[in-house]
């Protein structure tokens, strides 16, 4: 017999499987190092953007009488703190005024922000110099519409000013491909028909992490920050641990996609092929601290099992669902697929979650070795367990001892792709 560990909130947990069973294990890619000084990198990035001219050329050239700066909202990752400071005294340095420049938070659905928090999220002296102001869901304006139908909906002073600059951070997202670059505008600064629209296209074929190519849901994002003419991005990418390893500037598109070789050099890793049983762990606390968290690494899963496989899900959960919406959408189904009818006829956050998991339960099963309830867990179409190394034996029993297994250890920050 051979043993395994894995991290399970705060401590560890074990199984050993026979010689005999084949069984693959997947890490995530070395993580890259934090900056050591990301003020000095971002103002090199803005001198010697991606795919344009320096901000300070473009500046030069267009002269705008107002500047925007799309800045995510606290429920983002994003280092604002570090990002705003220099990028606002590059614009001074252009003889652009203080009361030329605005900074816009991009709430999307999301709550507005409190003056304290608006002041910690773009540093005190950024804050007490540019006027900062939250997106408003409901005084936004029709700019046109997408390719797929989407209506463009933007809020006014976005639409109303000549020169947008979209900041954010740079990860895998399990619908749009990865965050950063126009999602700064679609979903931050639209309106609620916006955004209900475009993540919509999440059911669709392509709407998948790590995907951008044919994914419906990014090519809908980058349209709309074309027809509304986001001229500059600044993103950073992040490791695992939320610290800076590169900043990208440039062109909304060009700037992003160079981001985005730095996540997969991170966090996608090849596989040959997939697996009968994929047994997945996020990576402990507080990956795993309830469902609505360790839907990532169930994500990342789904990509390794075959139709017809299992999961089994390692996730402590000691917060149970995590998000009231979420727990009402898996509690009120009556089947996996009511949730993907349910999204279609009109999106909520939170219900978008149920739906990730739906669409992998329609796909495989899942063994969910927490310390949820286990009736809730029943409910919620899953086999509860209170032993990983149960649901492993139960696994290998219902499919066969000859099973292929991969074993994601840090499923979480771990993105299979097929060779």
């Amino acid at each position: 017999m051979t043993e395994y560990t894995l991290k399970y909130g705060e401590q560890s947990v074990s199984f050993s499987l026979p010689e005999s069973v084949q069984i693959d294990v997947l890490f995530p890619n070395k993580e890259l190092d934090a900056l050591t000084d990301p003020a000095n990198e971002i103002k090199e990035s803005l001198r010697r953007p991606i795919g344009t001219d320096s901000l300070r050329e473009l500046i030069a050239k267009e002269k705008p009488k107002n500047v925007v700066v799309l800045v995510s909202d606290l429920t983002r990752p994003c280092p604002s703190h570090v990002i705003v400071p220099p990028l606002i005294d590059e614009l001074l340095n252009t003889g652009l005024r203080e009361d030329q420049i605005k900074i816009i938070f991009g709430l999307g659905f999301h709550r507005k922000m409190t003056v304290q928090e608006m002041e910690k999220a773009v540093g005190k002296s950024v804050f007490e110099r540019i006027k900062c102001l939250n997106h408003d869901i409901s005084e936004c304006v029709f700019i046109g519409k997408t390719k797929r139908g989407t209506p463009i909906e933007v809020f006014k002073p976005v639409v109303e000013s000549d020169f947008i600059i979209a900041t954010g951070n740079l990860e895998l997202h399990w619908f749009a491909g990865y965050s950063g670059g126009n999602k700064a505008l679609l979903p931050g600064v639209c309106s609620k028909r916006t955004i209900e629209t475009n993540h919509s296209y999440m059911l669709l074929d392509g709407a998948v992490s790590g995907k951008i190519e044919n994914n419906p849901v990014r090519e809908d994002i980058e349209e709309a920050g074309k027809m509304a003419n986001v001229r500059f991005i600044v993103n950073a990418v992040l490791n695992s641990k939320k610290q800076i390893v590169k900043i990208v500037s440039g062109d909304p598109v060009l700037a992003h996609r160079e981001g985005v070789k730095y996540i997969d050099m991170m966090y996608k890793v090849k596989i040959h092929k997939k697996y009968d049983i994929v047994i997945a762990s996020p990576g402990g606390f507080p990956k795993d601290i309830n469902l609505y968290q360790a839907q990532k690494g169930l994500d990342n899963a789904f990509h390794a099992v075959k139709d017809g496989g299992i999961i089994v899900l390692v996730a402590e959960c000691r917060e149970d669902f995590g998000e009231k919406t979420f727990e009402e959408w898996m509690k009120n189904a009556k089947d996996p697929n009511e949730p993907l009818e349910w999204i279609k006829r009109e999106f909520h956050l939170g219900g978008h979650k149920a739906v990730g998991f739906c669409k992998v339960l329609k796909k495989a099963r899942v063994f969910l070795c927490s310390k949820m309830d286990k009736k809730t867990v029943k409910q919620i179409f899953m086999t509860p367990y209170d032993s990983v190394q149960n649901a492993v034996d139960d696994a290998l029993k219902e499919l066969s001892q000859s099973s292929s297994v991969l074993l994601m250890p840090y499923a979480n920050s771990t993105l299979p792709y097929l060779d």
